[in-house]
């Protein structure tokens, strides 16, 4: 049974850090403001003609209306929670007393998730991401190793309630995957994932292996904005290759009967993007020209140059000495992030979507560098 005056103490910090949060995103009346002078611009004349502005307004009105809907909604059950509280020491109840205390804990992962949020202030941090997967050298082994990962972000995005638009998958060749990329759609995809991008290291008994022994896999994860129809990138048609072929895979979604794959390949860089998923030659040629835009204007911040023209492109290798975060299955079980030091001792978790430990960290780490 839980002590009413530890839950009363424990609420009180809560609003406490819930009105810290007001401070930062602002108070509801100041949201609400806000609010009514962006939806005073959409209804000048011409609003829905200037594309670019029109988006950047209507992204702004949803960023504030979420903002405004977490904060009322956590208010309201925070104040119902002391209320209760207070009603549960002139009257006690067993069934009150423990919906509170579950409710107690179900309010501050909200304010904690409230409070990482506050963290994702970068540039893109509000879009879609571009997820892509490669293992590293080792054959069936890493390639295995690549589709458990896949499968990990798949879960920690469903769970949080984004969406997975796979947009080019390539079978291994006796298990796992050569390579996969996916768009996660939804508010801060991107700024979530972004600290998830690096090598991931595996240590298991491998069960490839007859005789049982235990192998290190690496595979690599390219995590990156999908940009916005109001950012505009220049790339000369000149230096693109485009080829188109047929969508490969052992059946479903992965399998297309005509050549409506393409595949972009930016030639001063070597990059190359390509898609599978969509019903038509053009849808696939649109989405796979919108990934291209995000990997360059990605590289062309990472090598501080003012044009695309003069990117020449990075190599990393997937291997020892490069990891962000080791997952051992064996002779322990541990997953460590070797950027920040958190660790969790459940391996099993982790692999099933469960991230935002991690996440958390390298956000407030980057924010306290």
């Amino acid at each position: 049974m839980i002590d009413l005056d530890e839950n009363r103490r424990e609420l009180d910090n809560l609003k406490a850090k819930l009105i810290n949060l007001e401070n930062t995103i602002g108070k509801r009346e100041e949201l609400e403001e806000k609010l009514k002078e962006l939806e005073a611009k959409t209804l000048v004349d011409g609003f829905w003609n200037d594309t670019k502005n029109s988006n950047i307004i209507l992204r702004e009105m949803k960023d504030i209306k979420s903002k405004y809907t977490s904060i009322s909604n956590i208010n309201d059950e925070l104040n119902n929670l002391i209320e209760t509280n207070e009603f549960l020491h002139i009257e006690a109840d067993e069934e009150m007393l423990a919906d509170l205390a579950k409710s107690t804990y179900s309010l501050s992962h909200e304010i904690e998730k409230l409070e990482t949020k506050m963290f994702l202030s970068g540039k893109f941090d509000k879009n879609n991401a571009i997820i892509t997967l490669h293992p590293g050298a080792g054959g069936t082994e890493s390639q295995d190793w690549a589709q458990m990962l896949y499968r990990m972000y798949s879960r920690w995005a469903v769970s949080n309630g984004y969406n997975v638009k796979e947009t080019d998958f390539l079978e291994g060749d006796e298990a796992g995957i050569k390579s996969v990329t996916a768009v996660i759609e939804g508010d801060y995809a991107y700024g979530y994932l972004k600290g998830e991008m690096g090598v991931h290291r595996l240590v298991r008994i491998s069960p490839f292996d007859a005789g049982g022994r235990r192998h290190t896999s690496f595979a690599s994860v390219e995590v990156l904005p999908e940009i916005t129809d109001d950012i505009e990138i220049e790339i000369n048609p000149d230096d693109l290759r485009i080829d188109t072929y047929r969508s490969s895979g052992a059946g479903g979604q992965h399998i297309n009967k005509t050549s409506s794959a393409v595949r972009i390949t930016h030639i001063p860089t070597n990059i190359v993007t390509s898609c599978q998923s969509e019903r038509s030659q053009l849808q696939n040629k649109e989405t796979a020209m919108k990934m291209l835009k995000s990997k360059l204007l990605d590289l062309k911040e990472k090598e501080h140059k003012d044009k695309i023209e003069d990117l020449k492109g990075i190599q990393r290798d997937i291997a020892w000495g490069s990891q962000i975060r080791s997952y051992v299955f064996c002779p322990y079980t541990l997953v460590k992030d070797h950027r920040t030091g958190f660790e969790v001792g459940n391996v099993e978790a982790v692999m099933n979507g469960e991230l935002d430990g991690f996440m958390e960290a390298y956000l407030r780490n980057k924010v306290e560098e």
